[in-house]
């Protein structure tokens, strides 16, 4: 299964890193599906995201976290209530991606979701075998001021103000996603984004989401 394709940096206190990105790969959207009523393709094939790391990433050891370990993302406005599996780097320097269509995935080389900097999570977005949805459908229908919610370990829950909404091309400088330098907490939630490409499986761009501690 592929990957997210990019390096990003251990803490918020790492080197500044150039991220240069390259097509999103995933399974067909259902919005092209009922548009289009495009074929639905059987076997999902997650994002992907290709960087060129200019700078090499500082090994820096982390500072020691204080949030509990996130279990669950919420999005009321758009109806998801999603377990998290944690993920890290790939041999090839990717970003994890969820196993499955149903879950969302926190990289665990970064903040915990509550602690200073940029905490990440990223989700699949399309139809899977069988006609599953994907926890990020309808990522693009938050606004600025919607509510996110992280579920930690012992119960307590987290809230996350919407700010903005983003769309990233292949080669915008995609750092910030990753890294915060206002001593404040950040949650930013990953998903593709665009019109499928029938030819190359994928998707030209990615959606993100940017919020902030409440």
């Amino acid at each position: 299964m592929r990957q997210f394709q990019f390096g990003p940096p251990k803490h918020t206190h790492l080197i500044a890193t150039i991220i240069v990105l390259s097509a999103v790969t995933v399974s067909l959207t259902a919005a092209l599906y009922n548009v289009f009523k495009a074929p639905v393709i059987t076997v999902p094939v997650p994002l992907v995201l290709k960087p060129v790391i200019i700078q090499q990433i500082e090994k820096v050891k982390p500072i020691q976290p204080s949030a509990s370990l996130p279990l669950r993302l919420k999005i009321p406005k758009i109806g998801v209530n999603a377990g998290l599996d944690y993920v890290g780097l790939t041999s090839t320097g990717a970003m994890g991606v969820p196993p499955g269509p149903s879950t969302a995935a926190w990289f665990q080389d970064g903040p915990r979701p509550g602690d200073i900097g940029s905490a990440v999570i990223d989700g699949h977005f399309g139809i899977w075998k069988g006609g599953i949805p994907s926890v990020f459908d309808n990522l693009y229908k938050l606004h600025k001021g919607d509510e996110l919610m992280v579920e930690g370990e012992n119960g307590v829950v987290i809230t996350f103000i919407v700010s903005e909404l983003r769309i990233y091309d292949q080669t915008q400088d995609a750092s910030d996603i990753f890294s915060s330098t206002d001593g404040k907490a950040h949650l930013n939630l990953i998903t593709c984004e665009g019109v499928w490409n029938r030819a190359l499986q994928s998707f030209p761009s990615r959606l993100v989401v940017f919020a902030d501690r409440q």
